[in-house]
């Protein structure tokens, strides 16, 4: 049985600029950019895997990667939050206390 496509959100810190620019359009290959650095893909276990790959081929040890698995539920929730939209965050507590 082959696996299914999952959500990831993908982020990155690549120090230089021709390597952040590699990066960028690599996962633009891949997914929806989020923000500048921050990417949401739904790709198969292989695919996820290849992209890693092609990721460390393209970055060095000095730059850094983040891939968070997303349920259905939270990937569509991404773009919500990542346009400023609030509304289900609730109100902030009146007050803080300090442990």
């Amino acid at each position: 049985m082959a696996n299914p496509p999952t959500w990831s959100l993908v982020t990155y810190d690549v120090r230089d600029a021709k390597r952040l620019r590699k990066v960028a359009k690599l996962l633009e290959g891949y997914g929806e950019r989020i923000q500048y650095s921050v990417f949401r893909v739904r790709l198969t276990r292989e695919k996820l895997e290849k992209l890693r790959w092609e990721l460390s081929e393209a970055m060095e040890l000095e730059d850094d990667l983040l891939v968070i698995p997303l349920c259905e539920r939270c990937a569509s929730k991404v773009n919500e939050h990542s346009r400023g939209d609030r509304t289900d965050w609730g109100d902030p507590p009146a007050t803080f206390e300090i442990l």
